[in-house]
Formats: C-alpha cells, sequence, structure tokens
C-alpha cells in the first residue's frame, strides 16, 4: 500500500499482496530454499467476453472513425491483436507520409483559424479541456476495456492508467489560465518590456505502446492548454486508445483539425512530422535509439523536441531497510504492466548483509502472482506485447543462467489457459546476477528481477549510475543522513526515496543522460509548448 496508491485503487497484484492479508492466505515458496521452482499459479480460465457501454467505442467503432477521416478505399489493412490470445481486435488502414501531410496541414489550418490562440481564449480552452476530461471519465470502464485488449495489463492497472489520463487532462486545463507573462524595465528611461508566451503551433506527438492512454494525454493536454493544435501517431500495437481518445476530443468540441491522429507506418508517418516546416514541436516517447533518429530528423528544420527515453533503472536495498515495505514496492515497481514500463526497476542491488533475506521474501511474494486474460479480475500479470518482446526477455533469461545467475522464481515462456496462446512470461527472479549480465544493464522490458549484491554505498551509487541512462532510480533505507546522500548522489532524473511512486500530475516527469530531454506533467510541463516573445515599449 505504499507504492503510490490505496489499497482499493491499486492494482490487483499489489492488493493481493497487501501485508493485510492474514499470514494463513501466505505460503512459502520453495524457491526461496531451493535454486529454482515453477512459477505457482495461472489463471486457467479463457478469455472473457468484453462488453462496452457506449457502442461509439468498440474496435470496430473506433476503426470506421478512424477510416472515415481519411479517403483511402482499398488500401492495405494492418491488424490490432489481443496479446494475450492472439485474436485480431481490429484491422485499420495502414497509412503513411500522404496521410500523414493531410493530417498536418488540417492541424495547421485549425491552429490559423479555429483555434487560433487570437480567437480562443484561456477559459474556452479551459472549457473544452473539462468537457474532454468529464467525457473521458464517463467513459472509463469502456476506455479501460479497450486498453486491456490491446495491450494486454490487468483491467486494474488500465482502469488506473485511464483514471491518470483523466487526471493529466484536469491538471492542464487549471494550467491554460494559469498561462502568464512578466514585465520588465527596459535599457531605456522611457521603456518597459513585456515578455509573453505563445504556443509554438503544431506538435507531432508520437506515442508507445505501454502506456497507450496516458502518454497521449500528457502530450495532448498541455499542447491544447497552450493553444496548439496535435497531429498523434500511436503504436501500430495499440492505436484503438488512441483513436477513442480523440473521438472523445471531437466529441467536447475540440475542432477536429485541432487533434489529428494517423496510424500505420510508423517511419514514414515519423518522416513527415519531422520534415514539415508546419510542425514546429515533436513529443515523443518511445526507445532512446528511435529519439536520436528523430532528434536528427528534426535538425533541419530547428523544431523544438521533448524527449522520454529509455531507462535502467536501479533499486538499491540497503542493510537498514525495511525488506517488506521494499519487496513490495519492487514487485509493483518491477513487474508493474508484465514489467514493461520505462522507469521499471531492471537492476536490483541488495545488501550483502540482507540479501538473502530479501530475495526469500520476494520468491514468497511472487509465487502468488497470477498469469491470465487482463479481462479476468483474479490476473495479476497479462502478456507481453509481442513475439519481439518475448523472444528478447527468453534471451535475457537464458544469458544469464548460462553465465552463473540463479533462476530461483519463473524463468521461462506461459500458457496460463484454454485460448490464451499470446506472449506470456512467468515472472522471474535471478540472483547471483553479474554486473555485465544484459538483464542487469539493459532495459528488460519484461518481468525479471536481477539481484546482485553490495557492500558498501560508495560500490552501490558507482554501479547505479554505471549507465548511459538517467531515468528513474529508487532506494531503501532508515537512515536520513544516507537519504540526502543517496539521493544526491544518484544521476538520475527522479529519485524514489522509500517509494517507487515518482509519477504524479504536480511533478516533473523527465530524464537526464541519453533518457530524454525536457519534461511532463508539473507546472514544467506546460513551458515545453510555450515560446516567449519579448515585446518592447518605449514612450
Amino acid at each position: 500500500r505504499r507504492t503510490g496508491q490505496r489499497t482499493t485503487n491499486a492494482p490487483m497484484f499489489l492488493r493481493l499482496l497487501s501485508p493485510t492479508i492474514g499470514r494463513r492466505a501466505l505460503h512459502r515458496c520453495p524457491a526461496a530454499r531451493t535454486t529454482m521452482s515453477s512459477f505457482a499459479t495461472s489463471s486457467n480460465a479463457p478469455p472473457p467476453t468484453p462488453s462496452f457501454a457506449n457502442s461509439r467505442l468498440t474496435p470496430q467503432a473506433l476503426s470506421e472513425y478512424y477510416e472515415a477521416q481519411f479517403d483511402s478505399k482499398g488500401i492495405e489493412k494492418f491488424s490490432v491483436k489481443d496479446p494475450a490470445s492472439g485474436a485480431e481486435i481490429a484491422a485499420l488502414d495502414l497509412h503513411g507520409a500522404a496521410e500523414a501531410k493531410i493530417a498536418v496541414d488540417r492541424a495547421h489550418d485549425a491552429f490559423r483559424n479555429e483555434w487560433n490562440p487570437n480567437r480562443v481564449t484561456a477559459q474556452a480552452r479551459y472549457d473544452a479541456l473539462v468537457r474532454w476530461e468529464r467525457l473521458i471519465r464517463e467513459n472509463a470502464r469502456d476506455l479501460a476495456t479497450l486498453l486491456t485488449l490491446e495491450n494486454g495489463k490487468p483491467i486494474s492497472e488500465a482502469t488506473i492508467e485511464v483514471a491518470g489520463g483523466a487526471d493529466s487532462v484536469a491538471w492542464f486545463a487549471e494550467e491554460a489560465r494559469r498561462i502568464d507573462g512578466d514585465v520588465m524595465q527596459g535599457a531605456k528611461r522611457r521603456q518597459r518590456v513585456m515578455v509573453l508566451k505563445q504556443p509554438v503551433g503544431v506538435v507531432g506527438a508520437i506515442t508507445p505502446w505501454n502506456f497507450p492512454f496516458s502518454m497521449i494525454t500528457r502530450k495532448i493536454g498541455p499542447a491544447l492548454a497552450a493553444g496548439c493544435t496535435v497531429v498523434v501517431k500511436p503504436s501500430e500495437e495499440t492505436p484503438l486508445s488512441a483513436i477513442a481518445l480523440t473521438y472523445l476530443a471531437h466529441e467536447a468540441g475540440f475542432p477536429k483539425g485541432g487533434v489529428q491522429i494517423v496510424c500505420g507506418d510508423a517511419k514514414a508517418i515519423g518522416a513527415e512530422l519531422t520534415g514539415s516546416s508546419k510542425v514546429r514541436k515533436i513529443g515523443f516517447t518511445g526507445s532512446t535509439a528511435v529519439g536520436k533518429l528523430l532528434m536528427a530528423q528534426s535538425a533541419s528544420s530547428i523544431k523544438r523536441i521533448s524527449l522520454e527515453l529509455g531507462g535502467n533503472a536501479p533499486f538499491i536495498v540497503f542493510e537498514d531497510a525495511d525488506l517488506d515495505r521494499a519487496a513490495l514496492a519492487l514487485l509493483g515497481s518491477g513487474l508493474r504492466n508484465a514489467g514493461q514500463t520505462c522507469i521499471c526497476a531492471d537492476k536490483v542491488l541488495v545488501h550483502d548483509d540482507v540479501h538473502d533475506a530479501f530475495a526469500e521474501k520476494l520468491a514468497e511474494k511472487m509465487a502468488r502472482l497470477r498469469l491470465g486474460h487482463g479481462l479476468d479480475k483474479s490476473t495479476t500479470h497479462g502478456p507481453l506485447i509481442n513475439a519481439a518482446a518475448l523472444d528478447k526477455v527468453e534471451a535475457h533469461v537464458t544469458e544469464a543462467v548460462e553465465a552463473g545467475a540463479t533462476l530461483v522464481v519463473g524463468g521461462s515462456r506461459a500458457h496460463p489457459g484454454e485460448g490464451l496462446k499470446g506472449h506470456f512470461f512467468q515472472p522471474t527472479l535471478l540472483t547471483d546476477v553479474k554486473v555485465d549480465m544484459s538483464c542487469f544493464r539493459e532495459e528488460n522490458f519484461g518481468p525479471v528481477l536481477s539481484l546482485h549484491r553490495f557492500k558498501t554505498d560508495e560500490e552501490a551509487l558507482e554501479i547505479a549510475n554505471d549507465t548511459e541512462y538517467g531515468l528513474a532510480a529508487y532506494f531503501y533505507t532508515s537512515s536520513m543522513r544516507r537519504s540526502w546522500t543517496i539521493s544526491e548522489g544518484l544521476e538520475y532524473g527522479m529519485v524514489g526515496c522509500n517509494d517507487v511512486a515518482v509519477t504524479g500530475v504536480t511533478t516533473p516527469f523527465g530524464g537526464w543522460k541519453q533518457s530524454g530531454l525536457g519534461c511532463e506533467h508539473s507546472k514544467y510541463g506546460i513551458e515545453e509548448f510555450l515560446q516567449k516573445k519579448a515585446v518592447f515599449l518605449t514612450f
């Protein structure tokens, strides 16, 4: 319950593992005393049948709504599949550069006309964002169902993500009314200088599949609040959540040209967004490799760019830590969304004095996790997004074990129930992990916890900072002195001391080093979409 969500609103697996559950409900995992165990439980249930209260938010209706935006009959389609079952849930037109150009032109026209900042007041922007937030909350159940279908995460996590997306919109609705400039003394006696903040113009928002809902609201929300227009390019793995958000934005009263969406060929659409002189800013969440490519492509037109890129988050457990609290937090940080988050704990550093006890607590808790379809409410963990993700995680674990790591829990692919032929991998615990192993040095993007022993604070900091990434880091200690020294010593944009909840609408989200540029959320988030103008008044 100390990982940032109250128990009643927490993901299913955190409620299952909550220390408030009676000890008789727990069973010890023999893996903690041996070298290996199979993963304990699966739901063994067939995929549930999804239901929608709003007929306009079904996969079929959203597909039709999206395809009506472009005149592209007879075009090739791409398939959107449920990663848990492998079943197709939608087939969308495979759009590319031509449709991206149309979307950019529409957004540019809307910025000059219907959404012109000289015509649309801050109050009007606030009102539209509040209407959008209300529609999101009213349709939250359907939106969470849609998210689970295309992404695979448990419905409890999807529900939290949708609520968080609505919170982002609500926050930036208020920010629309807080865009203040400044008045300064001029260089001359009879001169004053006004500093105005004005929208940058058309924004290209390129979003990932792991949080297909919230990654969009945290980009569209501040852009619209600032007075910009947006072209969204979602992942082809999870386009339906983005289409649903676009539909609801139009229902809320935003001009259709003001919120555009293009799905399909990532390279072609990305090249059009970065190459167009009408697009003045790119916002991207994804891999560091693609972020570097977008930076290079944007250089010719000197676009503003904000990047939220890869991570390799350390999780440090000192000898004076509350081990139960740290273990529960690590499961929340490392295994949420099947480990597919940029701020997941990839490398777990545990003090030598408490290593074995901590590993045993983790193994005990992990044995109670339950794989299955995300719409099954008993499921704690869903599948990985696709076959490539599954192959990568399996390769990391295999490499580690062959190089001497000890497999304690999990470690293999899984088929948790009838009809669930998707990309499941057992939540996995490795000990005796070396710092040069891929599972420790790289972003796993899978449900793997890799434990490495350390003996001194200096050693822990050196290992934690030995990476090109710098997004998030976590550590657990009861020492006030250590709380300060480790917080200041970690080379990361976000640090959690005795906590893994390092995100929220009121606080900045952004990384150091090759984990990104700029920030999202907080009072600083909207500044990414504004440019300053100095007006010199001489009298």
